[in-house]
């Protein structure tokens, strides 16, 4: 049957064409009944709708005039029986077939309607497939009888409606009732419920036959009436159209669908994607400076502070560069992770901000080795593809590496060795106590050039213990995703075949990460890899020589600076906080204003948020220090009895300060919330 759109009309048919085994056979008979229940009398009872056969017709074909039979039958007027989908019709016995002469093969043509009460002969499907009829107790089988030859064909008797050949071109369908419902019946001999049609299909119109003396005799069906059928019909269409007008009509639905009306739908074109790309600009140079007789008077408490201990220190106005206060900045005093300052200041400065660190699985020597190529990035993650690393985010995953390696193939894989010799020198720096590399710490790893996660147990949680020799623990974890031996250490051949190879976060990204979370192992990686840039040795020793060349080729004055490492664990780095404030206040100046300050300005954007990142994440949670929280940006420092911070801040007036706190022979916890408040006062600062 075709497709069609109105909805389907709802029936209690129940289909027992099981009750006959398939391929049961009737001879003599044109028609079989189909079991329906109506209404009739009052009460529900079976009625039967004429089986569709090549002889019976099409529920949707027309019936139409032969052109070649020069007068119609006369109907008797006698009154006929209604046939109605609500009252049972009992099936007439067909007697004993008469021979008549074979039908000849007609040209017919559709008429227009004659009679607007005639009945729907447009019922039954010429051209299905007669299928077995229902079973039904009262039509007894027929007997068996021998095979014999077969007589000359004979037509059964047939119900009025289909020897009727006067009815003209097709009245529309009967209305459906909640009792009776078409069945349409599929060569196959299923039965399923008819769908609803729109339109009429008009099959090629089948030969017909002059009426019979009994077709004559019989009394024709009252036709229904159609105007009931067409004006529920009508209704359902409305109502459906009514309820798909509503529902489109909801926020909800039509902001699914896309709908123009929708609440949600774009007011003008698509804008077309556009790369986007953080840029920190500078101060407002507008709001008003506070004056330094007012910064004194404000800072004269909390500044003074016993908890700080020793207490040097510089505020800078970031718009002109003027010195606001000062406090003994000249001294040097150490500087715990504050030294990471200088290193990614040195980095910035000299290196293109879109390096990244590569790490190599290259073809061994020996046949079925593979050699892991160290290129100085510990921020490789051994998470799964697809998730980031929390600690450094973009950072190269291990199974990248692996994956990579198995498509090159080249054979089975048997052991993997491990190439380390990018980084000279010992793995810790003078100045560092000698727990600081050791297994289970939580702040330190041997500064090697690979490793997992910076070395940690547990790759989501910075505080996790760190191993021990992370390097040999990488590779040990490849080679056994590669089904091979870790085969110890080895220098990889010159020119050797790269099997795989991933990369580190840009430079900028790689400095964010550091100054976040405070990497002291990113920090000191980072030292070796300026001193490969500029040609030194990575070593401590080389990294510290190239930072200090950086900044003063930069034309920075570092006098009093003294470092050994990039980390700033050493209790022998010596910094003054006037070199901390100037290098901050180069990167927070105007636009335009210094040519350092585009290369310097990423170093603003690495700095923890007070209450809100990193390692200033937890504090400013006094009500001392509360009114700092979300306005100060600043890098920390902490070792035994030193407590340092430096960044930048927003006073009321919207006037970007610069300042460095350096405290010596202080309390870590009363330290470290005494610099705090002297921040946050600087924020409540209108100080004129």
């Amino acid at each position: 049957m075709p497709e069609n759109d109105v909805p389907m009309w709802p029936s209690d048919d129940k289909d027992t064409s099981s009750a006959e085994p398939k391929g049961a056979k009737r001879e003599g008979e044109a028609t079989v009944w189909l079991p329906m229940s109506g209404l009739a009398n009052g009460k529900t009872e079976e009625l039967s709708v004429p089986k569709v056969t090549p002889e019976s017709g099409s529920w949707f074909q027309p019936v139409v005039e032969v052109s070649d039979i020069d007068e119609e039958p006369d109907v008797p007027e006698t009154p006929t029986p209604q046939w109605s989908a609500f009252e049972p019709v009992t099936p007439v016995k067909p007697p004993e077939a008469e021979q008549h002469e074979e039908p000849k093969t007609l040209f017919v043509k559709p008429v227009q309607p004659q009679h607007k009460d005639e009945p729907d002969w447009d019922q039954f499907d010429r051209g299905a497939a007669t299928p077995h009829r229902d079973a039904e107790p009262s039509r007894p089988e027929p007997s068996q009888e021998p095979p014999r030859q077969e007589p000359p064909r004979q037509e059964p008797p047939r119900r009025p409606e289909q020897n009727r050949v006067e009815p003209p071109l097709p009245a529309p369908v009967p209305s459906a009732t909640m009792h009776a419902r078409p069945v349409r019946i599929e060569p196959s001999e299923e039965r399923f419920d008819s769908e609803a049609t729109v339109g009429i299909q008009r099959p090629e119109p089948p030969s017909q036959e002059p009426p019979t003396a009994e077709s004559e005799a019989a009394p024709a069906p009252k036709p229904k009436r159609k105007r009931k059928a067409l004006l529920i019909t009508t209704l359902v269409v409305v109502l459906l159209l009514a309820g798909m007008g509503a529902a489109a009509a909801m926020p909800k639905v039509s902001n699914r669908l896309g709908l123009p009306w929708a609440p949600n739908a774009p007011k003008g074109e698509i804008p077309k994607p556009a790369g986007v790309t953080r840029v920190l600009h500078g101060p407002d140079v507008n709001g008003v400076a506070p004056t330094k007789e007012g910064l004194a008077a404000a800072l004269a408490g909390p500044a003074g502070a016993a908890d700080l201990g020793t207490l040097t220190g510089t505020v800078v106005d970031a718009a002109t560069g003027d010195v606001l206060w000062d406090k003994n900045s000249g001294t040097p005093l150490t500087p715990a992770s504050t030294t990471k300052i200088l290193v990614v200041a040195a980095a910035l400065l000299s290196m293109d901000h879109g390096t990244q660190f590569s790490t190599k699985i290259v073809q061994g020597a020996e046949p079925g080795t593979v050699v892991l190529v160290a290129g100085g990035d510990p921020s490789l993650t051994s998470l799964p593809l697809g998730t980031d690393s929390p600690l450094y985010p973009g950072a190269a995953h291990v199974d990248d590496l692996v994956a990579q390696v198995k498509k090159a193939g080249g054979g089975k894989i048997s052991k993997v060795q491990l190439d380390i010799s990018l980084f000279k020198g010992p793995t810790s720096a003078k100045g560092w106590d000698p727990e600081d590399t050791a297994a289970g710490n939580t702040y330190m790893a041997p500064v090697l050039p690979v490793m997992a996660d910076g070395g940690r147990t547990d790759p989501k949680n910075d505080h996790s213990p760190r191993i021990a020799n992370p390097a040999a623990a990488l590779t040990q974890k490849i080679a056994g995703k590669l089904e091979a031996q870790a085969g110890g250490t080895t220098t990889a051949p010159k020119d050797a075949k790269v099997l795989g190879e991933v990369k580190s976060q840009p430079l900028a990204e790689f400095a964010n990460s550091l100054l976040q979370l405070s990497d002291n192992l990113m920090a000191d990686v980072l030292a070796r890899q300026l001193a490969l840039a500029k040609g030194a040795e990575p070593s401590f020793t080389g990294g510290a020589a190239a930072t200090m060349d950086v900044l003063k080729q930069a034309g920075f004055d570092l006098t009093g600076v003294q470092i050994n490492d990039g980390s700033g664990l050493s209790d022998q780095n010596k910094i003054p906080a006037k070199a901390l404030s100037e290098i901050l206040a180069v990167a927070a100046a105007p636009d335009g204003k210094d040519p350092r300050t585009a290369k310097l300005r990423p170093l603003l954007a690495g700095l923890p948020v007070a209450g809100g990142s990193g390692t200033l994440e937890r504090r400013y949670g006094d009500p001392a220090s509360a009114a700092g929280r979300g306005w100060v940006r600043g890098k920390t420092g902490t070792l035994s009895g030193v407590n340092t911070l430096a960044g930048v801040v927003l006073d009321t007036d919207g006037r970007m300060l610069v300042f460095a706190l350096m405290s010596s022979g202080s309390d870590q916890n009363k330290g470290r919330a005494a610099l705090d408040v002297v921040a946050a006062t600087l924020h409540k600062c209108g100080c004129r």
